[in-house]
C-alpha cells in the first residue's frame, strides 16, 4: 500500500472544509514527519505529498546511490547494490526516489498517527469556530432550533455549528419549538473544557441596536447615530438618537411613516414597547424626554450628586413611574441621574398608579378602550368603582370585569 486515503482513514479530514487547505496539509504532514522521525531517527530526506482535493498522501523517501562500502549516512546514502535491485538502469550518481509502504510503520503507529491527526483537526476546527464567532461578537444571526432545555435552548447556524441562546437571554415572552428559525446577536464566546461555547442574546441593547440598524437605511449609513440604549426586555426600550444631517429628523427616521420602521422590531421583541428620543447633552432637556411618555412641569437638577428632583401633573405621575417602575428606571440608567418624581402642585410623592395601557400583555386592548370609554383610564380609577358600577356602566360582562380587577390589585399587592 504506496498510498493512504486520508478522507476515508480520518473521519474527521471530511469534516473540515472551514480549515483553509493550505494548513490542512500542513498539520498531515507534522503529523507523519513524527511518525518518520520515530522510525527512522529523522525526516530530511523524506518528503511528505499530500492531495488535498483527493485526500490522498504519499511518503517518497531521496537517498544518493553510492559505490559498495562507501556509505556514510545511511538516511542519505544507498549502495549501488541494492539500487538496482529496485531498477536495475540506475548508475553511481543518481538521485533515489522511493515510495514508502505506510504499512510499514506498523498497525500501532498508524493508529496513534490517526488519533493525532484527529485531535489537531478537531483542534483547529474550534480555532476557527472561536475566530469566525469572535469576529461576528455584536452581529445578528439566524439560526435553527435543535433542542430545547430548561435553562437554554441549542441552535444551530447554517453549517451545523452548536451555538447557545441561554433563558437569562431570552426574552420573557420568548417561546421556540425544534425547527424554528430565530434572530439573535452573539454576545460572547466562551472555553468550557477547551471547548468553544458561542453564547447568543436577544435581551441585550445590541440586539435593538442591530434590528434598527437592519430597518433603518440611516443608521446603517452612519447619518444617524445610536447614542444609547437601555432595555427592559419585553417591557420597555429607549433609544437616544443623533442625526449628523440637519435635514433629517433622527427620530422621525427611526419609527418610520406610521410607525412602518419600529412595528417590524416591535413585534420581533414581543410587543416590547420603544420610546426613541432625540439625544442632547442639555441633562434637563433628556431627562424631561427619557421620562417619554409623560409631560414634566419642572425639575430642580444636582449635577454634583446627580440627582435630579421632577414635577408632574397628577394625572402624568403613573406614566413617568410607568408599571412596575420600568420607565422611570429606564429613564435613569438612560440619563445617569436618580430621578425622584413630585406632584408639582405639593412637592408631595404621588399615591402610586399606573396607567392601564401598562396591561397590555394580559388584558385585550378591546376591553381596555371600553374603560377609557368610560373614563377610567389608570389601574386606580378601575379599582375605585365597585364591579356593580363598572357593570352598569360598561359593555362588558361581570366575569371580565371581574378578572380584570383581579390582575389590577396583583400589581398593587405586589408593589407593597
Amino acid at each position: 500500500m504506496a498510498s493512504i486515503n486520508l478522507i476515508e482513514a480520518f473521519q474527521d479530514f471530511k469534516e473540515a472544509e472551514n480549515i483553509d487547505r493550505p494548513t490542512m496539509m500542513k498539520v498531515v504532514e507534522d503529523v507523519f514527519k513524527t511518525l518518520l522521525r520515530k522510525k527512522y531517527g529523522s525526516d530530511e530526506n523524506f518528503d511528505v505529498i499530500v492531495n488535498a482535493e483527493k485526500g490522498d498522501l504519499e511518503i517518497v523517501r531521496h537517498r544518493m546511490i553510492v559505490e559498495d562500502g562507501n556509505v556514510n549516512d545511511p538516511l542519505a546514502e544507498v549502495p549501488y547494490s541494492e539500487a538496482i535491485k529496485i531498477e536495475p538502469d540506475f548508475e553511481v550518481g543518481e538521485e533515489l526516489y522511493q515510495e514508502i509502504e505506510i504499512l510499514d510503520f506498523g498497525r500501532r503507529a498508524i493508529l496513534a498517527a490517526k488519533q493525532t491527526l484527529a485531535s489537531r483537526i478537531g483542534d483547529l476546527k474550534k480555532n476557527v469556530l472561536v475566530k469566525k464567532y469572535s469576529d461576528r461578537i455584536g452581529e445578528i444571526i439566524n439560526a435553527e432550533v435543535y433542542q430545547v432545555w430548561k435553562k437554554e435552548i441549542l441552535l444551530l447556524d447554517e453549517e451545523g455549528n452548536e451555538l447557545i441562546l441561554p433563558k437569562s437571554e431570552q426574552i420573557p415572552q420568548d417561546y421556540f419549538k425544534k425547527g424554528e428559525s430565530i434572530r439573535a446577536v452573539v454576545k460572547k464566546v466562551d472555553l468550557k473544557n477547551n471547548s468553544p461555547v458561542i453564547i447568543l442574546s436577544r435581551t441585550s441593547p445590541a440586539f435593538l441596536a442591530k434590528l434598527l440598524e437592519i430597518e433603518v437605511p440611516e443608521i446603517f449609513d452612519g447619518l444617524i447615530v445610536i447614542k444609547k440604549i437601555v432595555r427592559e426586555p419585553g417591557e420597555r426600550a429607549k433609544v437616544a438618537v443623533e442625526s449628523y444631517d440637519d435635514r433629517i429628523d433622527p427620530v422621525g427616521a427611526c419609527v418610520g411613516m406610521k410607525g412602518s420602521r419600529i412595528h417590524g422590531i416591535v413585534r420581533e421583541l414581543k410587543n416590547e414597547n420603544i420610546d426613541v428620543i432625540n439625544w442632547t447633552n442639555n441633562i434637563q432637556l433628556l431627562i424631561q424626554r427619557s421620562l417619554t411618555p409623560s409631560k414634566i412641569t419642572s425639575m430642580d437638577i444636582d449635577s454634583e450628586k446627580l440627582q435630579a428632583n421632577v414635577y408632574l401633573k397628577p394625572d402624568q405621575v403613573s406614566l413617568a413611574i410607568g408599571r412596575k417602575g420600568v420607565n422611570i428606571k429606564l429613564a435613569q440608567e438612560l440619563t445617569g441621574y436618580s430621578i425622584d418624581v413630585f406632584r408639582d402642585n405639593e412637592g408631595e410623592v404621588e399615591e402610586f398608579d399606573i396607567d392601564l395601557d401598562e396591561f397590555s400583555d394580559e388584558i385585550e386592548t378591546w376591553v381596555i378602550d371600553e374603560f377609557k370609554r368610560v373614563g377610567c383610564d389608570t389601574a386606580r380609577s378601575v379599582l375605585n368603582l365597585t364591579p356593580e358600577e363598572l357593570e352598569r356602566r360598561t359593555d362588558l360582562e361581570r366575569e371580565t370585569i371581574d378578572e380584570v380587577r383581579k390582575i389590577l390589585k396583583e400589581e398593587f399587592d405586589n408593589d407593597k
